[in-house]
């Protein structure tokens, strides 16, 4: 699709949006995404040398390799949004392989996921594809919900199935923010 049909498909009350040019912040005082993406922002950081080869791992596979820019396919259901919801329609993803398998084929950065699915797959697809590995969930079986992750692993054993970084969710506000946070 070329620039103008996606300016024909918007029609003309959202042709502002591809003429927009932001004045109060100068174009200089950005940190674009490029090939030295991870030198450029991370390297006079406090991040230690496994942080930086993770990133460095994350920015340079997948189609978008080496331009800073990410491509991550996330898919974070089981415990918290139950994969019926999400797979009823395509039964197909509710076998773990088959999801890793489309971010691979899909030329995606990395996957992102819960335990379960990544772990199924992590000999056959860690070396493949840098796996996103989520720690925790919401326990949703109690009325009303109560907000309280619980922690399906560890840092550690996201580390020791291959997994190039983690990612957790924590419900700020909640009565159990606190331990939650504290535990990742």
């Amino acid at each position: 699709m070329t620039y103008q049909q996606i300016i024909e498909l918007l029609e003309k009350d959202n042709e502002d949006l591809f003429s927009y040019a932001c004045k109060k912040i100068p174009k200089e005082t950005l940190q674009l995404p490029s090939s030295h993406f991870i030198e450029d922002v991370f390297l006079a950081s406090n991040r230690n040398l496994q942080t930086l080869r993770s990133l460095r791992q994350l920015f340079n596979h997948g189609r978008l390799a080496g331009t800073g820019y990410l491509s991550i396919l996330p898919v974070d259901q089981g415990v918290e949004h139950s994969a019926g919801a999400s797979f009823a329609k395509n039964p197909l993803y509710f076998d773990p392989e088959n999801i890793v398998r489309l971010a691979v084929e899909g030329g995606c950065n990395a996957v992102a996921s819960t335990f379960g699915v990544l772990a199924m797959v992590a000999r056959k697809y860690a070396h493949q594809i840098p796996f996103i590995v989520k720690l925790n969930h919401n326990e949703l079986l109690t009325y009303p919900n109560k907000f309280d992750q619980v922690m399906f692993g560890t840092v550690r054993d996201a580390w020791n199935m291959g997994a190039a970084a983690v990612g957790a969710t924590i419900y700020f506000g909640s009565a159990a923010d606190n331990r939650s946070s504290k535990g990742i």
